[in-house]
Formats: structure tokens, sequence, C-alpha cells
């Protein structure tokens, strides 16, 4: 590859780059404006120090139901977190035994809630959960977003899985390692990196998630995504803008520590 190539490729991938990320970014700095517009203005533009300010910060943290939305998306997304990493873990752990073609169908079938539109799988879940009265409720939510998040601890657990040397559980069970033992040992510790990847993900899919939340919230059960809508329907608030630039710290977190995670600990290596 020569030099003008390379330069090309180079310029190309900045280029879409900047596509992908600068609708996101110019959130940010709009998020700091003390006048009620979703616009940059004339004092912000010229960096005026008055032309900043914390004001839309501040009702986040002073407005009830601002408080009460970020509560109920840390509380559901501690429950689902722990739920959905334990059933993707065991999901992915059990397609290792399974033949091929059974295996392959079993994945479509688990990764369905990825690949159905997310508008189609909030109707389902709000169907099926109605008869059951769980509508409305926590444990509706909880359940239809263990539901959305399992399929992404199942592919990441499932990857980390694909450079695991089974010879290590024949060298468990040949040193007087029962099963379980092995698992408990052996298996999960060198695993630990893919889960905890899984877990990351399952935790940002349920704390970022609003179209599911729609269909079964009810007002005691707003989550942050449900009120930034509201905020965006009903008052035009720019709070929204200061709710989305947190939710953008909060990914990129994640996203980061999903990064340190992979890179120290690779999958197959013991921690």
């Amino acid at each position: 590859m020569n030099r003008f190539t390379s330069i090309m490729l180079w310029i190309f991938s900045s280029a879409v780059c900047a596509f992908l990320i600068v609708p996101v970014l110019v959130v940010i700095p709009l998020s700091f404006n003390p006048e009620p517009y979703f616009s940059f203005t004339r004092r912000m533009l010229t960096l005026d120090p008055d032309g900043w300010s914390l004001r839309w910060y501040r009702d986040i943290a002073l407005n009830p139901q601002w408080r009460l939305a970020f509560r109920n998306s840390l509380l559901i997304a501690a429950v689902v977190t722990p739920a959905a990493t334990a059933l993707g873990t065991l999901a992915a752990f059990g397609l290792r035994r399974l033949p091929s073609r059974q295996k392959g169908a079993v994945v479509m079938i688990l990764s369905s809630p990825l690949i159905v539109p997310i508008i189609i799988f909030a109707t389902g879940s709000y169907l099926f959960l109605a008869p059951l009265g769980l509508t409305q409720s926590f444990a509706g939510i909880i359940l239809a977003h263990t539901a959305l998040a399992s399929p992404y601890v199942v592919v990441t657990v499932g990857g980390a899985f694909a450079n695991f040397d089974e010879r290590l559980l024949l060298a468990a069970s040949i040193l007087g390692s029962n099963p379980i033992g092995a698992f408990w040992k052996v298996t999960l510790p060198l695993m630990a990196p893919g889960i905890l990847a899984g877990a990351l993900f399952a935790f940002i899919t349920s704390f970022d998630e609003a179209v599911v939340a729609l269909f079964l919230a009810g007002y005691d059960q707003r989550t942050v995504p449900l009120q930034m809508w509201s905020g965006v329907r009903d008052q035009l608030s720019p709070a929204v803008l200061a709710a989305a630039t947190l939710l953008i710290a909060v990914v990129a977190l994640v996203m980061v520590a999903i990064a340190l995670v992979r890179g120290t600990l690779s999958p197959g290596r013991a921690p």
C-alpha cells in the first residue's frame, strides 16, 4: 500500500468517524446553554463566560421527576444486569455442547431480540405481560429488559469461549475435579473478561432502553429515556440535553471499561 492510498484511507476513515460522532458530541456544548433554546447563542459562539451555564444540570438535580427517573433506571439496570449475565453465560456454556446444526438454530432463536425490530419486541412483550398483570410494574420491565439484554451476553461470552482450551477441563477431571468444580475453578475464571464485558453490555442496554419502557412503564416506573422523551414532547426543555450528555458519559465509560477488560484480560488466559 503506497503513501497516497494510506492518506486517502485515513481521510475517508476520519470523515466516516466524524459523520458518526459529531451529531452526538454537538449535544454536549448545547447542554451548557443558559437560555431555553436548542441552538447555539451568540454569547456561546463568542466564548463569553456568561454564555455558558450549569443551569440545566441543576434543574435535573433538583427536579423530583428527573431524580425519580435516574433512580428507576439504575434500579432496573441493577437487577437486569446480573439476571441477564447469568442467563446469557449459562446459555453460551450450554451452546458449546450442542451439535453444529442444532447450535445454529438455537443461536438464531436466542438472538431474535437483536434481530426483530424493537417496536415488534415491545409490542409482543406488552401482549405477553398484560394478561399476567405485569404492565406498569418494575417486574414487567425487568423481565422484558432481561430478555433484551441476554443475547448480548450470549454473543460476548460465546466469543470468549471460541478461544477456550477444552484440555483444561480434561486436566481438571484427571486431577479429580467434578464438572461443577471445574466450572467454578477453571471455566469461570478464564471466561471472566467475556462475562464482565457481557454484563456491561447488559447494563447499558437496560439503562438506555426507551421503546419497551414506553409500552410497559407507568408513571412510577418512568426511566431516564422516557423522561427525556417527555421533555422533548411536552416542554421542549434543554434539560433533555443535559440528561443526554450524562448518558453519553455513562456509555463512554462503559465502552472504555469493556475495552480495558478485553485488553488486559484476554479470553483463554488466566487473570
